[in-house]
């Protein structure tokens, strides 16, 4: 640690420490809009999530009136599965409360700058700390407000934090900004594809016949899926056998993979097999640019490989083709993903069989090349943009630590993540 930085615990650094409550009345007292209600499923690492954000009215909040967020507070989870991670709110959604699953740390903004304060946390040196701290309960993970009281942070002079803080939002900033416009690009995507083969708009002044599906152009057809398209399935070698994992260089998917990266294109996976796993298992290699869609459990994950892959068998994945592209595909599973759900079965977990999904009925058009080029276009920007998010992820996880123990300094790095910006 350098000379000039200090170690405080963070009771000394902050003006408030100290988790809410759950309104009386429970999840049955939520609104549909009012005062946010932060849980534990919106505080995600890096992040704030939106899925699941309870609503309470006035009356309600003025009972968590000391559990009033405040812009800049960071908050921390402190309980369960999600105990440690941590983010901060944007301002769109104050006012808000906090329930008792989530802490507010609120620094003193004259000694310990907010940004400075999370990422700090967001360290894997933290993380750990924090992971061990929670698991010393008896019976569920838990971080308790003199845990996070006494608990230690070392800081250069304020300044400093300031631009430590800077490189790294600046950095996650540009991250946010490609998710944002790639969730808009999708949106435009779907829209155009629901114009030309929902609404059929570029084809209502011409004939129309009479399908399986109801009225389509003139010149297009009805087939199965499983008839127009080749599916493949997937497999597992036995993990007991190191000679099918070990230095394996085979993109090797399982449904965690799209669970954790949430993403229209995928770049890679957290496990790789080896030439001998895949010969000794039923997954089958399948080209860049198929579809993947996860078959059982939760059904209609999906996502593109950019490079030649196989999958264990919770996948469907479709090999695109002159009559269907990926494009299509991707949308047409995502219009009919309430149908794919609906025909699937089991008692133990639900899963769309490889037969009844090739029995499908999907829309093939014709004289579609305008749709296809403006779609190629919108999914190349969408690639383009994963690439470069990856790349600065990488860079921003690299950087993280280093700065913060100050191992390396900001004259270093500034010119880096300039030219990664």
């Amino acid at each position: 640690m350098p000379e000039n930085w200090k170690t405080y615990k963070l009771s000394e650094l902050t003006t408030k420490i100290g988790s809410g409550a759950t309104p009386r009345g429970g999840k049955e007292a939520y609104k549909e809009s009012g005062i946010s209600l932060i849980r534990s499923q919106n505080v995600l690492d890096f992040s704030f999530s939106t899925n699941g954000l309870a609503f309470i009215d006035d009356k309600q909040a003025k009972a968590l009136i000391n559990v009033t967020i405040e812009s800049k507070d960071i908050l921390l989870n402190i309980t369960g599965d999600s105990v440690a991670r941590v983010c901060k709110v944007p301002d769109v959604w104050l006012p808000a409360r906090v329930n008792q699953h989530v802490a507010i740390i609120r620094p003193n903004q004259e000694l310990l700058n907010p940004e400075y304060l999370l990422y700090y946390l967001l360290t894997k040196k933290s993380k750990d700390h924090l992971l061990t701290l929670a698991s010393a309960g008896a019976t569920r993970n838990a971080i308790t407000k003199v845990m996070i009281e006494e608990f230690k942070v070392s800081i250069p002079p304020f300044q400093e934090q300031k631009a430590i803080a800077s490189i790294l939002s600046a950095l996650d900033d540009k991250i946010e900004l490609n998710l944002q416009m790639n969730k808009t690009l999708e949106e435009m995507a779907m829209a155009l594809y629901k114009h030309w083969f929902v609404d059929f708009g570029p084809f209502q002044n011409g004939k129309f016949v009479n399908s399986e599906l109801g009225m389509i152009p003139e010149g297009w057809e009805v087939g199965k899926i499983g008839d127009t398209i080749e599916t493949v399935g997937g497999g597992t070698p036995s993990t007991t056998t190191n000679e099918y994992w070990e230095n394996g260089d085979i993109l090797w998917y399982s449904p965690t993979d799209l669970t954790r990266e949430k993403s229209l294109f995928s770049l890679g996976t957290a496990k790789k097999i080896t030439s001998l796993g895949l010969q000794k298992s039923s997954a089958r290699m399948f080209p860049k640019n198929s579809l993947l869609m996860s078959s059982r459990a939760t059904i209609g994950l999906l996502t593109i490989n950019t490079k030649p892959a196989c999958t264990n068998q919770g996948f469907i994945t479709m090999l695109p083709n002159e009559k269907l592209s990926v494009y299509q595909l991707y949308f047409w599973v995502k219009q009919n993903e309430d149908l794919i759900i609906s025909k699937s079965n089991g008692s133990t977990f639900k899963e769309i069989s490889k037969a009844n999904f090739r029995d499908l009925d999907v829309i093939i058009g014709k004289k579609i090349d305008a749709y296809l080029k403006k779609t190629n276009n919108i999914f190349n920007q969408i690639e383009s943009n994963i690439e470069e998010t990856q790349t600065l992820t990488i860079l921003r996880d690299t950087l993280l630590p280093k700065l913060i123990s100050g191992a390396i300094r900001l004259k270093d790095v500034e010119q880096m993540a300039q030219a990664s910006l």
